[in-house]
């Protein structure tokens, strides 16, 4: 039998769960023996959904480390600040470890985990959780194929729907950087920053140029009318498209950051949700009137060593959310959107009409979870856990597999 890899989940939140549930798919292969996370509501959920007792719990990385090693891996799943100092004390303590992206927050901290990494001989993973999706795998693959020819300019894009960046950015965790740990170019867009790179290959960015600015969310921008809170104080709530009682309640959508604070609570009671929202979730705050400071738009252009260039674009408070990637090779380009889980391969072929100068097309279908390997992420999640579960077990990683090193 092959052998079972054991591992402990750090940080009981949303990714380091949705992770965790690997284990439960394949139960041979991985099996979760341990939680951390200072939450007790959280730490024993993620207990009782793998079987565990409360003594498999732990209050912090410092606990589980005083405890010994009781696994062969880590999922790291805490917040961005902490990513760096709870990786290099379950490095010191034995782990290999799959570390929830951005993997630090500044170069230093980047220098200090590789260098943690490297002295302790551990391995760690990076959760750049797009390359496993059959999207941009497939569309590396046709890279590698050499059938476009060297890329000479690669554009992709990242539209952030309305709700989800009100909910994120705005109100959310992950509105200021002296907060979230992150700008939101990084927290948002360092899977694109990073497909760049990997549909370049060895091609190295040797020049980067950026900028952007928060312009939108705003307190001058508020519309009249509009109060400081959505269900307290404001006139236009009804048509407003940020309206927190229309996004968390009525659509409910984000309900794991919306009602994280009291998802102890009785959250079926729906008084008791309105009441929270009206007066005490921060998530029940105007959008105009939030203490965001992260940018709501931000472009990239990269140079890279042979001449090539990208671009990268991230806008916010769009209709439609969508990840668009157009790749133009010296024989042919690729386009295509991530959502729509189709791109096409178009290669230039004049003698299909001799009086203008056409391409024929070349469309390829790829639907998500076609074999259970679904979840969030385009299907990417638990691919990416399989291939770290391979990886940590001495298998050949895959195309998609990124080190610490390489990220």
């Amino acid at each position: 039998m092959a052998k079972q890899l054991t591992g402990i989940i750090v940080g009981a939140g949303h990714r380091g769960v949705l992770y965790g549930k690997y284990a439960l798919q394949a139960p041979d292969r991985f099996r979760i023996v341990g939680v951390v996370d200072p939450r007790e509501h959280r730490r024993k959920a993620a207990l009782s959904q793998h079987g565990l007792g409360d003594e498999a719990g732990f209050e912090s990385v410092e606990q589980v480390c005083r405890s010994g090693k009781i696994a062969d891996v880590a999922i790291n799943g805490t917040m961005d600040s902490l990513h760096v100092p709870t990786s290099i004390e379950l490095l010191k303590a034995g782990y290999d470890i799959l570390l929830e992206k951005p993997f630090a927050t500044s170069e230093e901290q980047m220098w200090d985990l590789a260098a943690a990494a490297r002295k302790h001989k551990r391995k760690v993973l990076v959760c750049h959780v797009l390359r496993y999706t059959p999207f941009y795998n497939s569309i590396r693959r046709e890279i590698l194929s050499g059938r476009i020819g060297r890329i000479i300019n690669i554009q992709t894009n990242e539209h952030v729907s309305y709700h989800h960046e009100a909910t994120a950015f705005v109100r959310g965790k992950w509105n200021r950087q002296d907060v979230g740990g992150s700008g939101h170019l990084m927290a948002k867009c360092c899977h694109d920053l990073d497909l760049l790179v990997w549909m370049m290959g060895g091609n190295r960015p040797v020049t980067v140029s950026s900028f952007g600015d928060r312009m939108f969310f705003r307190t001058e921008n508020a519309p009249a009318g509009s109060g400081t809170r959505c269900m307290k104080d404001c006139s236009i709530e009804p048509q407003c498209p940020y309206s927190a009682k229309k996004i968390y309640i009525e659509q409910e959508l984000w309900g794991d950051y919306a009602w994280e604070d009291v998802e102890h609570c009785d959250l079926k009671d729906k008084a008791f949700k309105e009441e929270h929202m009206r007066n005490t979730s921060r998530y029940g705050r105007c959008v105009w009137r939030c203490d965001n400071t992260v940018v709501d738009h931000q472009s990239v252009m990269v140079r890279f060593a042979d001449g090539a260039t990208a671009t990268h674009n991230m806008v916010t408070g769009t209709a439609r959310p969508c990840r668009t990637i157009h790749i133009l090779g010296e024989k042919g380009e690729i386009f295509g959107v991530f959502e729509d889980y189709r791109y096409e391969v178009r290669l230039p072929d004049p003698a299909t009409a001799p009086d203008r100068f056409t391409h024929e097309e070349h469309s390829v279908v790829q639907a998500t979870g076609t074999d259970g390997m679904g979840g969030d992420h385009g299907g990417g999640d638990m691919r990416l856990v399989a291939d770290f579960v391979e990886h940590a077990l001495g298998g050949k990683a895959s195309i998609a597999c990124t080190s610490l090193d390489t990220s």
